[in-house]
């Protein structure tokens, strides 16, 4: 539980900043444990401190959603509060937009705290998505970012149900300065939420979201294979002319060719299935979130 020091630390870097004009958004996204409590015992005594009680886990994604939807000033630093990302960094960001007149600050991991297979896939999994996607998305990009009004407000006009914010934050565009940082090692802390189920659902979405060359891969690999067969029939077909005493056989590479066909064509099916999945998922036009109630604010639900 670090949700007391967190707001402190945040407070005491927020006020060094911009002095008492300045507000902590902490968003509760079903979270099984006291954090709600504890938190609302942080905002009754500091009305800085607004909380927003989500109605059930929605997610992280869509739970920065709710918080970027509710802040209201001209600068939106953006962080998890748990800890790895240090809210002591609003100053470098400050310090930085100031410079570059950036719309966007963002840290990146320099040196990742992770396990040597983890980032393996992890490299893996960012060189993919931007050899595939149309969209540069920066390499191993951290949750923490300071944003401007204006680029937070085009970031909240995109209405994807399947929400994948690492994109959608490259996406929006706007001039986006990347700060390379060292997180503190998640061991120290806890253990991750994120299962490899999890993990494997988001590359899924992050994929489906914006790529569509999963389907012009399955598409060139059928041409190919389709071309290749006609070729090895003809091929067949020539030396049957040729050589009709030849006895056509091979088990084997019958057997081969089957499971191939087949395991290709059920790839296939699993692609475009992700694609049609998230057809299904954006048409029925669910809330991103619910909002169970709010407190801090003077309109409270």
């Amino acid at each position: 539980m670090f949700l007391e020091e967190f707001c402190q630390r945040t407070t005491a870097a927020a006020q060094q900043q911009v002095g008492d004009d300045y507000e902590i958004i902490l968003v509760n996204d079903g979270s099984p444990d006291t954090s709600l409590q504890l938190a609302l015992e942080m905002q009754s005594q500091h009305k800085s401190i607004k909380v927003v009680d989500l109605s059930r886990n929605f997610g992280h994604h869509a739970a920065i959603v709710a918080g970027l939807e509710l802040s209201i000033g001209e600068r939106v630093l953006l962080m998890d509060c748990d800890l790895e990302e240090q809210p002591e960094w609003l100053q470098v960001f400050t310090e930085k937009m100031d410079q570059s007149s950036a719309d966007v600050v963002y840290g990146i991991q320099q040196q990742r705290t992770a396990s040597r297979t983890s980032n393996f896939f992890g490299e893996l999994f960012w060189s993919a998505l931007n050899f595939m996607s149309s969209v540069r998305i920066p390499h191993n990009p951290m949750t923490c970012r300071l944003m401007t009004r204006k680029y937070v407000d085009a970031l909240l006009t995109v209405q994807d149900r399947v929400l994948y914010l690492a994109g959608t934050f490259a996406w929006a565009g706007f001039t986006q300065v990347a700060v390379p940082l060292i997180k503190t090692p998640r061991i120290a802390l806890q253990k991750s939420s994120y299962s490899l189920s999890r993990k494997l659902m988001q590359v899924a979405d992050s994929f489906a979201s914006f790529s569509v060359a999963p389907l012009m891969v399955l598409f060139l690999t059928g041409l190919l294979i389709w071309l290749g067969s006609v070729v090895f029939a003809l091929g067949i077909l020539i030396e049957k002319v040729l050589f009709p005493q030849t006895v056509l056989s091979g088990f084997t590479s019958i057997m081969i060719s089957i499971w191939f066909l087949g395991g290709t064509i059920i790839l296939g099916m699993g692609i475009i299935g992700l694609y049609i999945a998230k057809i299904f998922q954006e048409a029925k036009r669910r809330p991103l979130y619910i909002v169970r109630k709010t407190y801090g604010y003077e309109n409270e639900q």
